[in-house]
């Protein structure tokens, strides 16, 4: 029977604390280079710093910023001021420019440039460009260093300098450009071990290869990869010159960060609650999505609070069933806007085309409402007359208002839910917000400035 990874990372943690607590170091040493960087990543993240200073002082400099990079941001966060700073100086000269940027940039201003100080001028350079780019865009995500070749070059040419080059295990293709330095396109590794050595390079571009704008989203990169199904894609400035190149690894990493990020938002919170282990801090951030939440139920409340005032007889009658107004319409809301966030994320062509939307969402919630209010009416019908039959007039009207108030509100619950991801999206905010606490709340108090308003018109 087969050990699963759980399995596995249970066993391994529970051998790095035996010889951590036998002090041998030594063995400690071989133990963890022989590990998965990501493994010994997750175990750095459970344990206490004692435990983290001994693993970082036994691994090898190149294990050791692998781990580095791998952690989550909390535990990194400890680690800046766990490790001393020529050590932070050797790790971050270890990893990838792209990785170092990304790191980096965690950090206040001081604490970079102090760090940036420290390592080799070209390094420190190439980093400092990385980190201009905005850190959502291709430009922030990509790895500066590619191959590139003249369209004049032949392919023992090309191959030449290739062996010549450090290239990793992310190497696909040689990227061809003019003499003026713009991109051409690129040459599959293939071409060059099966065409006759003297064949022009440029006759072996493929003429439609998909590249990206330093600028682009990086939530279109990860849309670009996924429809062309890509493995690698240049990236050039906007003079078309070649910059360097985005790998399928890292728009893993990018969809699992959009994923996170649009998570944390529907749900009232914020990535930035991982930066830090601090149980105020993540206090602070959620609080900051609350607040407004609070706001907005005290007005759900002043507008239940003025209906009781100006028509106790009507609010005393309904106010029983404004709950279920809040939910139906609030979660009819919730779907459409979530369906909506999904697609504009994925790129998915029906959520870009907004009369198309429009059409399927409406119609859907014309259905949805006419049967929540038809519904909702049977239910209202059911539990008011088995109480007080006798005023059958005026329950039928009540009957009636409660339904349409239920129409009513889940139709405004759902043009809001369609509508705001659109919006949100145009003006620059995450549209994943409309699908959030705040919106969420304001749809309560909508729905039941709706119902009271509906009610007290056909019922009165």
């Amino acid at each position: 029977m087969g050990i699963s990874m759980a399995d596995e990372q249970k066993q391994l943690l529970q051998q790095i604390e035996r010889l951590l607590e036998s002090g041998d170091m030594r063995a400690l040493g071989e133990l963890l280079n022989d590990q998965r960087s990501s493994d010994i990543a997750e175990i750095v993240e459970l344990v206490d710093n004692e435990e983290r200073r001994a693993i970082f002082d036994v691994m090898d400099k190149s294990m050791s910023a692998e781990v580095f990079e791998k952690v989550d941001e909390a535990t990194r966060s400890e680690l800046f001021e766990l490790l001393k700073n020529e050590e932070l100086t050797s790790l971050v000269s270890e990893l990838d420019p792209d990785d170092a940027a990304d790191i980096l940039s965690e950090l206040s201003e001081e604490k970079r440039a102090e760090l940036l100080e420290s390592i080799s001028p070209s390094e420190s350079a190439e980093i400092k460009e990385l980190m201009g780019y905005s850190e959502d865009s291709a430009g922030g995500i990509m790895d500066p260093v590619v191959i590139s070749v003249s369209e004049n070059a032949t392919v023992a040419e090309a191959v030449s300098k290739i062996r010549a080059a450090e290239i990793d295990e992310d190497f696909y293709s040689v990227y061809v450009v003019n003499k003026n330095g713009r991109f051409l396109g690129d040459v599959r590794l293939r071409f060059l071990l099966t065409r006759p050595e003297k064949t022009r390079i440029g006759d072996l571009i493929d003429p439609d290869t998909i590249y990206v704008n330093v600028n682009t989203d990086q939530e279109e990169v990860r849309n670009i990869f996924s429809k062309n199904d890509l493995i690698v894609v240049p990236v050039l400035n906007k003079s078309h010159r070649l910059v360097g190149r985005i790998t399928a690894d890292r728009v893993i990493e990018v969809a699992e960060e959009e994923a996170a990020e649009d998570f944390y938002t529907m749900a009232g919170t914020d990535p930035e609650e991982l930066d830090n282990v601090s149980v105020f801090h993540a206090a602070r951030v959620r609080m900051t999505w609350l607040l407004p939440c609070l706001i907005g139920t005290a007005v759900t409340g002043t507008v239940m609070i003025f209906f009781q005032t100006h028509h106790l007889e009507v609010f005393v009658a309904v106010a029983a069933f404004a709950p279920m107004i809040q939910a139906i319409s609030g979660n009819a809301g919730l779907q459409t806007s979530a369906i909506v966030v999904s697609g504009l994320a994925t790129g998915h062509l029906a959520a870009l085309r907004f009369s198309q939307v429009f059409t399927r969402e409406v119609r859907i919630a014309l259905l949805v409402a006419l049967s929540c209010g038809v519904l909702g009416g049977i239910a209202c019908a059911i539990l008011i007359c088995s109480r007080a039959p006798e005023n059958a007039i005026s329950l039928g009207r009540l009957i009636f208002a409660f339904g349409t108030a239920m129409f009513s509100a889940i139709m405004v619950a759902t043009t809001l839910g369609l509508f705001l991801p659109f919006l949100f999206r145009r003006i620059g905010i995450d549209p994943a917000i409309s699908s959030g606490p705040l919106v969420t709340t304001a749809n309560d108090s909508i729905s039941v400035a709706i119902y009271m308003s509906l009610t007290l018109m056909l019922a009165s």
